[in-house]
């Protein structure tokens, strides 16, 4: 029997962004992603789990695990950014380039 060869994410991922519409939503999306990214690396480098953040902010662990997912387009506010880096000890940076 023949195996067939599935394509990889890298594949999938190129051959999408060939479309220009996908890539343009792609490219608006880059800075929430990266954000989301950072949340999550610096909880973990923290040693916190989303539970253990959520209730030191006052909410509930599902508000945590929505604002650091990479599978919804889900824009937090600044009030909560910032509370989230007070948390970890840390604080939010915001500039324009």
């Amino acid at each position: 029997m023949q195996t067939v060869k599935r394509p990889t994410f890298a594949d999938f991922k190129k051959k999408a962004l060939e479309n220009e519409e996908v890539r343009e939503e792609y490219n608006a999306l880059k800075p929430l992603f990266a954000i989301k990214k950072q949340l999550v690396a610096a909880r973990v480098a923290k040693g916190l789990t989303q539970d253990e953040i959520a209730k030191k902010m006052g909410t509930s662990k599902s508000n945590i695990s929505r604002l650091e997912s990479l599978n919804n387009n889900y824009m937090p506010n600044l009030a909560t950014l910032i509370k989230y880096a007070e948390v970890l000890g840390m604080r939010l940076d915001i500039g324009l380039r």
